[in-house]
């Protein structure tokens, strides 16, 4: 039987008021940092903005869900207006779904912690070393399967990385690293430059890969320190972003996309099949599309990690299958993502 799952972190109760300023062409002209500090955290000011204020009673949980709301205004921009249904809506806003607790669903969906190998850094598969940089994100995504991570626990970057790194060169099977999080973009470029120049002295790291959502959501943090940081690093960098529909791809994220391929970086995207957001073949096909033309490879689509509070969002497999072959029918095959699982022990994704 479900029950009610308890609070496990308390969400701010502050509103965060919004400032533009404008240079002399009137357009904006902020950091990146800024604008994260402007991002939306109170769910009623998110509803309000959507001229969708007066379905709060029947929209929002009546209790503390213990995952704080974080979105910022440049991909609220993004969503429908009047539309309690927005696909982009869906992702960020609470929900009282997330109060019952499924079996099935736990805290550790992907089995995290036993995979760790020291602090913030995890070993699950052959070759390749995981680095939780840090806890924070631009937004907080309601399927998050680290939504409940240890994150004060377990952050690689602590330290000035020194453990972290310390790992990595004592394992010569570890011919790349990855950084993820939380996402590791919202760490400064001065901070992402300690961590490669430390691995920079390390012979058998051949790639780096970084796990981030924040030129989807924050396109401005690709800025010219991040790409300069970019262009100058030693290895092949591939850059995974986080795309789950094509509304969240506006003419501002294809820049920040052209900038970082412009780095050199390579661009995949994983997204995750998600119940009410993207489970139709015509969300899907419009997704791959708009990613490449953002110059984005379609890579995973990934079954939802079972992650406590995130159930109400689950597409059986059968219909997931069913959603793959139809677009195999309708795009080239590099439009295709490959549909696939994590499941906690194995030795890579589990393709479906």
């Amino acid at each position: 039987m479900p029950t009610t799952r308890m609070p496990m972190i308390t969400a701010s109760p502050h509103r965060t008021q919004y400032v533009a300023h404008e240079n002399s062409a009137g357009t904006r002209n902020l950091r990146w940092q800024q604008l994260w500090r402007e991002a939306v955290t109170d769910p009623r000011e998110l509803l309000d903005l959507l001229g969708l204020g007066h379905l709060a009673a029947g929209l929002l949980p009546t209790s503390d869900t213990g995952f704080a709301l974080r979105v910022p205004r440049g991909f609220v921009a993004r969503m429908r207006r009047g539309d309690p249904a927005d696909p982009l809506l869906l992702q960020v806003l609470p929900q009282a779904a997330e109060l019952i607790e499924i079996p099935g669903f736990t805290d550790d969906a992907v089995g995290d912690l036993a995979a760790r190998a020291g602090a913030g850094v995890l070993h699950k598969y052959p070759g390749r070393a995981l680095l939780i940089a840090t806890g924070s994100c631009a937004v907080n995504c309601r399927y998050c399967f680290r939504r409940h991570f240890p994150y004060a626990e377990e952050t690689a970057a602590a330290n000035r990385w020194q453990e972290a790194v310390e790992l990595v060169r004592a394992d010569i099977s570890i011919r790349e690293v990855i950084l993820s999080g939380g996402d590791p973009l919202s760490l400064s470029t001065p901070k992402l430059a300690e961590l490669t120049d430390a691995l920079a002295s390390i012979s058998h790291v051949k790639r780096l890969r970084i796990h981030t959502r924040l030129p989807v959501v924050l396109p401005e943090r690709v800025d010219e320190e991040l790409s300069a940081w970019l262009r100058r690093l030693p290895w092949p960098v591939a850059v995974v972003l986080h795309a789950n529909h094509a509304n969240e791809l506006d003419a501002a994220v294809a820049d920040a996309c052209a900038r970082l391929r412009a780095s050199g970086a390579t661009l995949l995207n994983q997204s995750v099949l998600l119940r009410g957001v993207n489970d139709t073949v015509d969300a899907l096909a419009a997704l791959s599309e708009r990613l490449f033309a953002c110059g984005v490879i379609p890579y995973y689509l990934h079954q939802l990690d079972r992650v406590a509070g995130a159930a109400h969002f689950a597409v059986d497999d059968a219909s997931a299958r069913d959603l793959i072959e139809a677009l195999r029918g309708r795009l080239s095959g590099y439009l295709v993502p490959r549909l696939v699982r994590e499941i906690a022990g194995e030795p890579g994704k589990t393709p479906l």
